[in-house]
């Protein structure tokens, strides 16, 4: 089987990272499922894939909900075709410091972003598995290495790592690899977003984190594009377990 004929699934696909991703991979020769909540919001990413040649279908589903899950699985199957690459990006922030962080805003960003991509996985691992190939991604971000104001984020993010080294154990046998990418800033809808709840304009948010960032920049979601491309490529068929920080330069 080649790329030409490979489908993948891409979450939280409408905007940012998730639709950076579905079009590059789109462009690798990928047959792209732009999953997100509502399928309307995904067609701005299927119109420019389309626009550029590909093949792209949108599809409108909450991956934290079991059921819209195994609904929208088997529409990409019908469509597409069975997928054996998964990108797990759909994620929400509900920010505050713990003292004000509601129940709600816990449970929210666990489901979105843990129970998601457990509940995608499952879905999908079976269709690759049968094909005796898959690659799952799943997106972390550096802020799994602990964020003032983000104990929800911070621990679904370092719970997705985690989740990604066990399926590599699972999976390998069966040709499936498994990786996560956990991107450090990233000029997004949501970092404008954190930018405005700290109270700092847009441009100026970003100038301050380029300047603690070695090549003196801010990512943006192409950037994530690339190291999502490779890792899904046949080519990264060695490279599973790992999280790969992208994110201009070392964490320490």
């Amino acid at each position: 089987m080649t790329e030409q004929n490979r489908v993948a699934i891409v979450t939280g696909a409408a905007r940012g990272i998730g639709a950076a991703t579905a079009i590059r991979l789109a462009a690798d020769g990928y047959a792209v499922a732009v999953i997100d909540l509502e399928e309307s919001a995904g067609k701005d990413t299927v119109e420019k894939i389309t626009a550029a040649g590909g093949k792209a279908l949108a599809v409108g589903a909450d991956v934290s909900n079991a059921e819209q899950v195994a609904a929208a699985v088997d529409r990409v199957v019908a469509e597409l075709g069975a997928p054996t690459i998964l990108v797990n990006n759909a994620g929400v922030l509900r920010d505050n410091l713990l003292f004000k962080m509601s129940e709600s805003d816990w449970d929210t960003v666990m489901n979105v972003h843990l129970k998601g991509a457990f509940l995608m996985s499952k879905a999908c691992q079976k269709h690759m598995v049968d094909a005796g190939y898959g690659r799952i991604v799943n997106l972390s971000s550096s802020s799994a290495l602990g964020n003032r104001g983000q104990a929800n984020y911070s621990a679904a993010k370092a719970g997705l790592q985690g989740f990604t080294k066990t399926l590599a154990k699972e999976l390998g046998k069966f040709g499936v690899t498994a990786n996560a990418v956990a991107p450090g800033f990233i000029a997004t809808d949501m970092t404008a977003a954190t930018a405005e709840r700290v109270g700092m304009g847009f441009e100026e948010f970003k100038a301050a984190a380029a300047s603690m960032i070695p090549v003196n920049r801010v990512g943006v979601p192409d950037d994530i594009a690339h190291t999502v491309s490779f890792l899904v490529s046949e080519g990264a068929g060695f490279v599973s377990g790992q999280v790969i920080y992208v994110a201009g330069g070392p964490l320490d």
